[in-house]
């Protein structure tokens, strides 16, 4: 069977670093230390939480958010995918994603209890479960022929922005009264990371290679000026949107293609 032509253009070459030398090896760790600050975030997250700094460990997540898009697009940019940042990718994820949004969530959920609470464990721990089994996951199934453009699962940043968001907004909710929101805030979006539904990727793009710089130039500008002005609307509205992605982007795509005609035969 004949693969299609344009999967050449979708491959991913794995460089090993002992076959670089010099300046170019020095080079090739350049995306490492992008993922070694995205882990160093998540560890300062999960000790700030403890302090009551819940504020200020949503920050760290959300850095190490940008962080984790960076070593990907700077490894394409200088040619350093190899196995080894892959791996080490996924352990910075697991502890910026898995470890510290539910350490973050517990310790918002049990401030002011006293001894043992067995949902506050079990949902949490359900959290990092899934996260682990993702990132396993996605470890064992890379296919350098897939589609970029997608995620199967929710991916472990998009639902760690949920909890930044849910800490953000109803922090006073959250902290210590009612136990439902642990479950809508934590197994919820923990449970479908480990499905087989499709998230948009955008990994792609802030690919240096790509070609539509001008609406994610405009998206990032919204953002900035939405986090400065409204940064709590701001941080709900990406965030559960692109939670419900998979439900929304069905029916919002006919009406993106359908204003532009709209719009086109209005000239004509």
């Amino acid at each position: 069977m004949t693969r299609p032509a344009n999967r050449r253009s979708q491959t991913v070459e794995f460089v090993r670093a002992s076959s670089r030398r010099g300046r170019s090896r020095a080079r090739s760790w350049l995306p490492s230390l992008f993922t070694l600050g995205n882990m160093l975030c998540g560890f300062a997250a999960i000790l700030v939480s403890f302090r009551g700094q819940y504020g200020l460990a949503c920050v760290l997540i959300g850095a190490s958010v940008v962080l984790d898009i960076a070593d990907g697009a700077v490894a394409r940019l200088v040619g350093a995918v190899s196995p080894f940042g892959l791996q080490f990718d996924s352990l910075a994820d697991l502890v910026s994603f898995g470890l510290a949004p539910s350490l973050l969530t517990f310790a918002l959920f049990s401030d002011g209890r006293d001894g043992f609470d067995p949902l506050g464990w079990i949902a949490c721990f359900v959290w990092v479960a899934c996260a682990a089994i993702r990132l396993a996951r996605f470890n064992v199934t890379i296919d350098p022929t897939a589609d970029k453009r997608f995620f199967i699962g929710l991916p472990s940043p998009g639902a760690a922005g949920v909890v930044m968001a849910s800490v953000f907004a109803f922090s006073d909710v959250l902290e210590g009264r009612d136990r439902l929101w642990v479950l809508l805030v934590v197994v919820v979006p923990g449970l479908l990371m480990v499905t087989n539904i499709r998230w948009r990727s955008f990994r792609s793009l802030v690919s240096p290679k790509s070609r539509r710089p001008y609406g994610l130039v405009t998206a990032a500008v919204l953002v900035v000026v939405g986090l400065a002005t409204v940064p709590v609307l701001t941080f709900c509205v990406v965030a559960y949107g692109y939670l419900f992605s998979p439900l929304l982007v069905p029916v919002v795509s006919p009406l993106g293609r359908l204003v532009p005609a709209r719009v086109k035969e209005l000239l004509s």
